[in-house]
């Protein structure tokens, strides 16, 4: 038996273990009422819903990772948003990503959001017109959108592709979509003249979204222990100005180099950075309520 397995009859010992390892191998929920504890980055969710395999208009994929869970507000949306594209929009359905764990918190690899049910990757590969068998979905690739940081792939961007993220902007539920910077700028020029754009703000260019949408939602209404991520606002309400400018320049993508100091006009040589042992992360940098979280049935 697995020591992850067993972790009530451990629970004085789980202070010790990494908390990517106590939530990663976790498979099922807690059962307690649904409540995202913490932030994005740092936290927990309880009562964590799974997305069903295969929708009428979505299928989940890397079924293996089991990372198709989420908050109930969540579940809900994706499927609205999967059944009013294929409905509306052109697009034939989605490919659902990576969402959250079971209990959410910590992964074993990959990101360092998706910890409390309120994040999920959709692919911007449309569904094919058929079901994808268990290893189609473990293996099939999503393809790149962009031919690199600055330019969009004309072959495979749509207006379909822009009508599906405009159409997850708009709902009030989400505060945030993430999108590789070519895809924020051809948003942008798609948009232009329309006489709405203000869910333009919501979208955020940010790396490695070149394959894949994030959609971030708000921490549902009652939801006393979730922190909030505060409201973008770009200055020229659009975020097509000089936030993305900033993104189409060199400052976000090159390794800050380290300040020269001078002593009397010298140049003094720069010193080696120190290496730090590295320290895995303990449950205790996650909020109090995980604990339950974790130990719960």
């Amino acid at each position: 038996m697995s020591v992850f397995s067993a972790l009530p009859a451990i629970a004085a010992n789980i202070d010790t273990i990494p908390v990517k390892k106590l939530f990663g191998h976790k498979k099922t929920p807690a059962h307690l009422p649904a409540q995202p504890y913490g932030f994005y980055s740092k936290g927990c969710i309880a009562g964590a819903v799974q997305l069903p395999p295969t929708g009428s208009a979505w299928q989940a994929m890397r079924l293996g990772r089991n990372r198709n869970w989420g908050h109930p507000r969540l579940i809900e949306l994706v499927k609205r948003l999967a059944i009013e594209a294929k409905a509306q929009d052109g697009w034939n359905g989605l490919l659902v990503g990576d969402m959250s764990q079971p209990r959410g918190g910590p992964m074993l690899s990959g990101h360092a959001s998706h910890q409390i049910g309120l994040d999920a990757d959709i692919w911007l590969t449309p569904m094919p017109n058929r079901i994808l068998t268990r290893h189609e979905r473990a293996t099939i690739s999503a393809k790149l959108m962009v031919l690199d940081r600055k330019r969009i792939n004309p072959k495979r961007w749509t207006n379909a592709h822009n009508r599906l993220i405009r159409r997850a902007a708009s709902y009030p539920e989400v505060q945030r979509i993430f999108v590789h910077p070519p895809i924020k700028k051809a948003l942008c020029d798609w948009s232009r003249g329309q006489p709405n754009r203000s869910w333009l703000r919501k979208v955020r260019p940010y790396y490695g979204h070149n394959y894949h949408f994030h959609i971030r939602m708000r921490c549902p209404k009652g939801a006393q222990f979730c922190k909030h991520q505060a409201e973008p606002r770009p200055a020229d309400g659009t975020g097509c100005g000089k936030n993305l400018a900033y993104w189409y320049s060199n400052k976000p993508w090159a390794k800050p180099k380290p300040p020269k100091r001078f002593v009397n006009g010298i140049p003094l040589p720069r010193k080696k950075p120190k290496r730090h042992k590295y320290r895995p992360k303990l449950l205790s940098s996650l909020p109090p309520q995980c604990r339950k979280v974790l130990l719960a049935n």
